[in-house]
């Protein structure tokens, strides 16, 4: 499958958020893997599909967070496929996000947003632009819902979302640490392995990412459960030392950052 289908790969917004979409190019046309977040990011995106001369056959998303949605309305009147857990917390946590990224970027958070209109099923297989398509439906981890999309039978061309960002920091403000460890455990095992995983964050890269990224979950939590509490602000310091001890890159630092407060919240009684 991957020697007959070429697979283009957009980062939009590098600079502060830089997340992947994907052009995968089929014999019958083109199918797009999650949208960016801004509308400049899905400009791009768009361009980048149409730059193939071949139509857009349909969208796929692989989880409920903006930086993977947010674009998609730049595309035009397209079908958008996700399983039913994803279309359903996109829509329910829309207005929150707009109260959240309206200050932080303007006039570049989509003032219209296009949501998921067709829902697939765990397991079932999608024919699109002459490729079949599958899509694993994982529930909560690193999103309220996650998936990730698997292109061909063989397992080893994955969408993996957010499954692991590639050596960049990670959110973990939503709370479902464990879940989310539970399925790189679980693709870990039931992947190839010399599966290539398509990520929504950081370059492509093999399976063994997975234990990397359960590491840097396993080192955030722990820090913050060893943190003391009683001084709050130095407990914050120390979590975020701790982490960029771990991993020095700046890549999204932002996120980590928000997520200590949250993730110390549900782990500190």
């Amino acid at each position: 499958m991957r020697s007959m289908t070429t697979i283009h790969r957009l980062t939009g917004t590098p600079d502060t958020v830089p997340v992947n979409a994907y052009v995968i190019e089929g014999p019958d046309g083109v199918v797009v893997v999650d949208g960016t977040l801004t509308v400049s990011g899905g400009r791009a995106l768009k361009a980048r599909a149409d730059a193939t001369g071949k139509p857009l056959a349909g969208v796929l998303v692989t989880h409920a967070h903006p930086d993977h949605y947010g674009g998609l309305v730049e595309l035009g009147d397209v079908p958008i496929y996700a399983v039913a857990g994803v279309a359903d917390v996109i829509r329910r946590d829309d207005d929150t996000k707009e109260r959240i990224l309206r200050p932080m970027f303007g006039d570049e958070w989509p003032q219209r947003r296009a949501f998921p209109n067709r829902i697939v099923a765990g397991g079932e297989r999608l024919p699109l632009a002459g490729l079949d398509f599958t899509a694993l439906d994982l529930g909560p981890g690193e999103s309220p819902h996650d998936s990730l999309w698997l292109l061909g039978d063989d397992r080893r061309t994955v969408f993996s979302g957010d499954q692991f960002y590639n050596h960049m920091h990670a959110y973990l403000a939503d709370g479902f640490h464990e879940q989310w460890l539970e399925h790189i455990a679980a693709l870990r095992s039931e992947l190839p392995g010399d599966a290539l995983l398509h990520p929504g964050h950081g370059d492509p890269a093999g399976p063994e990412l997975l234990d990397w990224q359960a590491d840097y979950i396993r080192t955030f939590v722990d820090a913050v459960r060893r943190a003391d509490w009683s001084d709050p602000e130095r407990a914050k310091a120390a979590v975020i030392d701790a982490v960029v001890a771990f991993l020095p890159a700046r890549d999204l630092r932002f996120l980590m950052e928000l997520s200590v407060e949250p993730l110390a919240a549900a782990l500190v009684r």
